[in-house]
C-alpha cells in the first residue's frame, strides 16, 4: 500500500482516510514537496511502515498510473493524473520494449532518452540479423561457443561464495544432525537437572536415530523409515524444550560442545598430519629391496676395484659437470637418464654422485650394470672426505651434539606431536643427513672445475641445460630461479626477523629462491669465501634461533646478494604438492621439481604428474621386477 500527503493542499479535499485528494491538484505538484508512506509485510508477516519525501527521490524514479496524462515533479519525475497509488520503477526498466504508450517510462533527460533509443535500435537490429541468419552461420556460432567453452578455467570456480550453493540438497540429513545436537544438548541438561527418565529417554532417541541414517551422506543414503524417527524426535524435543528450556544455559551447553569439537577436530588434524609425513619418509618395500640387490651383486661380482670414470675428464673444466647428492638409487638414475636423453654431445657430460657409505656399492652398481650412452658416471663416498670433519665442517658438529639430538629424539619435546607439534616438518630425517649439507662444499669436492650444475634427485630435466654453462652471470655466484609471488616465500618467511642479527643483515622482504637445479660459479665461489660464510652463519644458529633446520635459509644467508636470477622456465616446483601446476607450464620447463612430500616413487604422488617421471624407468628391468617395481 503506497499513500502520498501533500502538504498545503490549497483544494483543502481530503478522502475517507485523511490524505489530501491528488486529483485537480496539477500546478501543486512541481512547487511541493510530497510524503510518500509505504506500507508492506516483511517475511515473518509483520506490517512494515517506510515514509520518504519526493525531493529525496533520485531522477530516475518516475510516477505512473494507469491512465496517459504524465506530468512533471520538482524532482523531474513525472506524474499521471487519476491514480491515488503510484507505482515506482527504475530507469533501468524503461528500455524494455513496448507498443503500448500507456506503460511507456518517459525519461526526463534528453541524454537518457538518446541512450534508450540507440539501446533499442542495437537491440532490434541484432534480433533481426538473427532472424535472417542462415543455418551455416548458425553452425558457426555454435563451434565457436564450444571452442571457448573448452578453454574456460575451471579453476575460477573455487572461488565462487558458499552462499551461491543450493542450500536445499540432503535438508533431511541436516535436519537429523541438528536434532541430535539439540537432544544431547538437552540430555546433558536433563542430567545436571537429575531428571534420569527424560535423560534416558533421549539418549535411546539418539541411539535410535544414530542408527537410522548409520553412515549416510546424502538424503538418498537415509534409510526408509528416517522420517518416522525424525518426527518421532521432534516430538521428544518439542517436550524437552517445555521442561528443561534456559535460553543461558543452552548457549552454554552449545558453546562447550561447540569447544570440544573443535578441539578433537584439532587433535585429529595433527594425528593426520603427523601420519602423512610419517608415510611420506617411510621407505617403500620395493626401493628398500633394490640398493639390497644391488649391493649384494656389487660384492658377489667383485666390482670393488672397477672405476667407471676416465679421471682426466673428471677434472677438465671445458666440459658440462652436474652434482647429484643422494641415497637414492632409482631417483638417482632417473635424474641422470632425463638429462642425457635431451644434450646432443653426451661424451662431454659428466655426472658426479655423492652418497653415503651404505648407499655406495648399491649406487655404483645401477650405473655398473646400466652405463648411461657416452656420458661418464663418478660414484663418490662422502665418507671418505677426509676433510669432512666436525673440527671443519659445524654442521656435521652440531648433528652429534646431544642438543639436536634431544631435540630430535626426546618424546617430552614441546616439538613433538603431543604437545603442539608446530615444528614437525623439522623432524625429516634429511635435517640429520650431511648429504643435505655438502652442497655448500661445492669446491672442496671439485676442486679443478669453473662451473657446475646441481639438481635435486627428485627433479627430471626435459630439455639440453648446456646453454647455463654460457649465461653471464654478472659476478654472481650461485645461479637460481626466485620462488616469490606476492608476499610468499620472501626471507621473513625463511629467517627470524625478531633476532638482531638477522633484521640488521637482511631484507625481510627479499625474494627467496630454490635449490635444486643451481648453476654454481666455483672461481666466484673461492673469490666470494661463500663456504666461510656458511660456517659463520651456520655457527651462529647453533640453537636454532635464526632459523629452524634446513638448508635453504643458510642458503639464502650464504648466497645474499650473490644469486643471479634465472627465467622461471628453467625450473618449474611444486609437483610434490600443488595439484594446480598447468600442463603448460611444466611441458614448457627445461626442469620440473617434485619438491614436496609427494614423491613421484611414493604411492601418495599426484597422479597426473607422476608419468612425467615414470616414463624415464624400465620397468621391465631384471632388478625393478625382481623387487615388484610396478608401473
Amino acid at each position: 500500500m503506497v499513500s502520498i500527503v501533500v502538504p498545503d493542499d490549497p483544494t483543502g479535499q481530503r478522502d475517507g482516510k485523511g490524505y489530501r485528494r491528488l486529483q485537480g491538484c496539477l500546478h501543486c505538484i512541481p512547487r511541493k514537496d510530497v510524503e510518500i508512506t509505504t506500507m508492506y509485510a516483511d517475511a515473518s508477516g509483520a506490517l512494515k511502515v517506510h515514509k520518504v519525501n519526493s525531493k529525496d527521490l533520485s531522477a530516475s524514479w518516475m510516477w505512473n498510473n494507469y491512465h496517459g496524462e504524465t506530468h512533471v515533479n520538482s524532482k523531474g519525475g513525472l506524474w499521471k493524473e487519476g491514480s491515488f497509488k503510484p507505482q515506482f520503477s527504475e530507469s533501468r526498466d524503461k528500455d524494455q520494449p513496448s507498443t503500448d504508450r500507456h506503460q511507456q517510462a518517459y525519461s526526463i533527460s534528453s541524454k537518457k532518452l538518446r541512450r534508450l533509443q540507440l539501446r533499442r535500435k542495437r537491440k532490434e537490429k541484432r534480433t533481426a540479423e538473427l532472424i535472417q541468419l542462415s543455418k551455416d552461420a548458425e553452425l558457426r556460432m555454435k563451434i565457436a561457443a564450444m571452442d571457448r567453452s573448452k578453454h574456460f578455467n575451471s579453476t575460477l570456480r573455487q572461488h565462487y561464495r558458499r552462499d551461491h550453493r543450493n542450500h536445499g540438497r540432503d535438508s533431511t540429513l541436516r535436519l537429523i544432525k541438528d536434532q541430535i545436537i539439540m537432544a544431547k544438548v538437552y540430555a546433558s541438561i536433563a542430567r545436571s537437572m537429575k531428571n534420569v527418565d527424560l535423560f534416558g529417554y533421549l539418549m535411546n532417541q539418539i541411539k535410535g536415530i544414530q542408527n537410522a541414517i548409520k553412515e549416510a551422506n546424502s538424503d538418498a543414503e537415509l534409510q526408509k523409515g528416517a522420517l518416522e524417527y525424525v518426527e518421532a524426535m521432534a516430538r521428544v524435543l518439542s517436550f524437552a524444550k517445555e521442561q528443561l528450556y534456559d535460553c543461558s544455559l543452552v548457549t552454554r551447553k552449545l558453546r562447550a560442545m561447540a569447544q570440544s569439537s573443535e578441539e578433537t577436530v584439532i587433535a585429529q588434524l595433527k594425528k593426520s598430519q603427523f601420519l602423512m609425513r610419517f608415510t611420506t619418509k617411510t621407505i617403500p618395500k620395493p626401493l628398500h629391496c633394490l640398493p639390497l640387490q644391488l649391493t649384494t651383486d656389487y660384492f658377489l661380482q667383485d666390482h670393488t676395484r672397477k672405476e667407471l670414470a676416465d679421471k682426466a675428464k673428471l677434472e677438465d673444466p671445458s666440459l658440462y659437470h652436474y652434482a647429484i647428492f643422494s641415497d637414492n638409487v632409482l631417483a638417482t638414475a632417473v635424474v641422470v637418464n632425463s638429462t642425457i636423453l635431451h644434450v646432443k654431445e653426451p661424451e662431454k657430460h659428466i655426472f658426479h654422485i655423492v652418497t653415503d657409505r651404505m648407499n655406495f656399492p648399491a649406487m655404483k652398481m645401477w650405473f655398473i650394470a646400466h652405463p648411461p650412452l657416452d656420458a661418464t658416471i663418478h660414484v663418490e663416498n662422502f665418507d671418505e672426505f677426509k676433510w669432512l670433519n666436525s673440527s671443519y665442517c659445524p654442521v656435521l658438529r652440531q648433528i652429534k651434539s646431544e642438543n639436536l639430538k634431544q631435540y630430535y629424539f626426546i618424546a617430552d619435546h614441546p616439538s613433538t606431536l603431543s604437545a603442539g607439534d608446530e615444528n614437525l616438518k623439522y623432524k625429516n630425517p634429511k635435517y640429520l643427513s650431511m648429504l643435505n649439507h655438502i652442497r655448500f662444499y661445492m669446491p672442496e669436492i671439485f676442486p679443478k672445475l669453473d662451473k657446475i650444475l646441481f639438481l635435486d634427485d627428485d627433479v627430471i630435466v626435459q630439455k639440453d641445460l648446456t646453454p647455463l654453462w654460457s649465461i653471464d652471470m654478472k659476478g654472481m655466484v650461485n645461479g637460481a630461479v626466485e620462488t616469490c609471488k606476492g608476499s610468499f616465500h620472501q626471507f621473513d618467511g625463511y629467517l627470524n626477523f625478531s633476532d638482531p642479527m638477522i633484521s640488521d643483515n637482511f631484507d625481510p622482504k627479499g625474494c627467496g629462491w630454490a635449490f635444486g637445479m643451481n648453476i654454481f660459479d666455483l672461481k666466484e665461489w673461492k673469490k666470494r669465501n661463500i663456504t666461510g660464510i656458511y660456517h659463520y652463519w651456520q655457527n651462529l644458529n647453533k640453537d636454532r634461533n635464526l632459523w629452524k633446520l634446513g638448508t635453504l635459509p643458510a642458503g639464502l644467508v650464504s648466497f645474499y646478494g650473490l644469486t643471479y636470477t634465472l627465467d622461471r622456465s628453467w625450473h618449474v616446483l611444486g609437483l610434490g604438492y600443488n595439484p594446480q601446476i598447468s600442463p603448460s607450464e611444466i611441458e614448457k620447463a627445461a626442469v620440473i621439481h617434485y619438491n614436496g612430500n609427494y614423491k613421484p616413487w611414493l604411492d601418495l604422488a599426484i597422479a597426473k604428474y607422476k608419468h612425467y617421471w615414470t616414463k624415464y624407468v624400465n620397468f621391465n628391468n631384471p632388478y625393478l621386477r625382481a623387487c615388484n617395481f610396478f608401473q
